[in-house]
């Protein structure tokens, strides 16, 4: 049985606590100025997906942004399994967070900070709003262009998602369940919190790795092709890809495999999910329930 959610628990910086409880420094410089990095993960069926991949990308991103981890990878690992086993549910979402941390003086100065850690569960979050999860969503291309690598790499799972967050407003604003942002040449990018695949011709489309936060689900899906004989090409997409795609769906460890019915008004094929994103959902399902590439946890 859950435990009540006031229950769940919450690693911080060395302590577990109830999250009601979990506290960070007003002057911790992920919260003055988004300076820290994250990665999530999820929880299915007592098995948490991909552990290792997750975790050694939570560290490329601490290397890339400098920052002083006080964590080993096993120790981050065994904190992730202690929090998710404590929390008992099946079906959990995992979020790790680890900041620049407080310096000395609540500053830009990077000198003397100390880390900050954060490691919570909760039961099962998707990306896709409640009530949508069975249906094909709509999708806008906004005005607002992804962050360019030159000024802050994707490849880095950081907590500065401003950019995200304000793409992602414009298209709920104009109507549309998800935004998708376009590179500063025009090419199709990412959705916030997505990786984007478009299917023509019974292949498969995604953005190259060179521009975008290369996702753990984005591998899954490479994989579940591969083993299905489909074909992936990485390739520069402009949104007439998008428009007239036989399929389009998103892919996040936040809700999985998304089908896209609908792009900027215009229908994508039936608008309704096609053959090979319910193909690639139904194996992707299927590696979640039988714990393909999990790590067992203890559940209540």
């Amino acid at each position: 049985m859950m435990a009540p959610e006031a229950e769940w628990i919450a690693y911080v910086n060395g302590e577990y606590v109830p999250q009601s409880e979990a506290k960070l420094s007003i002057f911790d410089h992920g919260i003055l100025y988004g300076d820290g990095v994250f990665d999530t993960c999820c929880t299915w069926n007592g098995y948490i997906f991909k552990l290792d991949q997750h975790v050694d990308r939570l560290f490329r991103s601490i290397h890339a942004f400098q920052i002083d981890m006080p964590l080993s990878r096993e120790e981050l690992r065994s904190v992730i399994i202690k929090v998710v086993e404590t929390n008992g549910e099946k079906n959990q979402y995992i979020k790790c967070l680890v900041t620049r941390g407080v310096g000395p003086r609540p500053l830009l100065s990077t000198l003397g900070c100390r880390a900050s850690v954060v490691v919570f569960s909760r039961p099962y979050l998707s990306l896709v709003e409640p009530g949508k999860e069975e249906k094909a969503v709509s999708a806008r291309i906004t005005n607002i262009r992804r962050t360019p690598s030159q000024c802050l790499d994707p490849k880095a799972k950081n907590l500065n998602y401003a950019n995200l967050v304000l793409a992602k407003m414009e298209a709920q604003n104009a109507g549309a369940d998800e935004a998708i942002l376009l590179d500063i040449q025009g090419y199709v990018n990412e959705a916030p919190g997505y990786n984007v695949f478009l299917v023509r011709q019974g292949k498969i489309y995604t953005p190259p790795a060179d521009s975008i936060l290369v996702g753990v689900t984005r591998e899954t899906v490479f994989e579940i092709a591969g083993k299905q004989g489909l074909e992936v090409i990485e390739d520069r997409l402009i949104p007439y890809d998008l428009y007239t795609a036989d399929e389009v769906f998103l892919a996040s460890t936040a809700g999985g495999i998304v089908p896209v019915g609908e792009v900027d008004g215009r229908a994508i094929s039936s608008g309704k999910p096609g053959p090979i994103t319910q193909k690639v959902n139904e194996l992707y399902l299927e590696m979640l329930e039988k714990g393909v590439h999990g790590t067992p946890f203890k559940t209540k």
